[in-house]
């Protein structure tokens, strides 16, 4: 019996290290673990290698130390809030060549500090949410896609810090004014144009249309209701002439009597 209890007691140290080897393990593995389409390689950080891959999202479960993160000449579409809030070492993100369209407020939550370089190059960008930066301190590239330049993408590039090797290569493929397509965004605000100006103009006048169509429906209203109540009375009065008189009918009446 006591044998038995002494062998008890003896397995629990060794049960507590191999549940502490497990758990260890199970930390490294979420901490350095792969996406099996990319590959990786430790460059006092994990460099994340994903580009040509066909990828249509951005891959989960990425390494948490990843400190360089490629993901250009993919199918990526859309990029999603919080998309890499668990790496916070990540100060490299190339997404350039891609077919995004959307990038949504706060997708860039949890990187923004540590972030150095963002490449949005070459995608379907035609306009961003005023927010989608924020808070952001990197050199983003943002060049060859179709932007419509108007009064929130001056607001979104105001807040940024655009890479100067590609800044004139944001250039507008569609614009408020027509005399701006093709030309570069800064080149344009830098000359004092202000697109939040036409964008209160346009506001205006789209007022002002809506005001005077209004204006119009009631006055028609008020015209087509007067010659309805028109015809009414003279169709009416034209009833009325139709009827015979009173004195007639009084002097059917006498010649009546006096026949009788």
């Amino acid at each position: 019996m006591g044998a038995s209890r002494s062998c008890r007691s003896s397995r629990k140290p060794r049960c507590c290290a191999s549940l502490c080897i497990v758990l260890l393990l199970s930390v490294i593995t979420m901490t350095h673990a792969c996406p099996k389409i990319c590959h990786c390689s430790d460059r006092n950080g994990m460099v994340v290698q994903c580009t040509s891959r066909n990828l249509e999202s951005i891959p989960s479960n990425l390494p948490r130390d990843t400190v360089v993160l490629l993901l250009s000449s993919n199918r990526i579409r859309h990029v999603p809030r919080e998309a890499f809030t668990d790496l916070h070492r990540l100060r490299e993100l190339d997404l350039s060549h891609n077919a995004i369209e959307i990038v949504e407020v706060g997708a860039f939550q949890g990187i923004s500090d540590a972030l150095r370089s963002l490449d949005l190059s070459n995608n379907h960008l035609s306009s961003l949410p005023k927010d989608t930066f924020s808070k952001l301190h990197a050199r983003v590239r943002l060049s060859h896609n179709p932007w419509h330049c108007e009064c929130s993408l001056q607001e979104v590039l105001r807040e940024l810090r655009l890479d100067p090797e590609t800044v004139n290569e944001v250039s507008c493929f569609t614009s408020v004014q027509e005399e701006y397509v093709g030309q570069p965004v800064i080149q344009v605000l830098d000359s004092g144009i202000n697109f939040c100006n036409f964008h209160h103009k346009t506001t205006d006048v789209a007022m002002f249309v809506a005001m005077f169509c209004w204006f119009s429906m009631v006055t028609a209203y008020i015209i087509y209701y007067i010659k309805h109540n028109q015809e009414d009375a003279r169709r009416h009065m034209e009833y009325l002439k139709s009827l015979p008189s009173t004195s007639h009918i009084s002097k059917d009446y006498d010649t009546a009597s006096s026949v009788f």
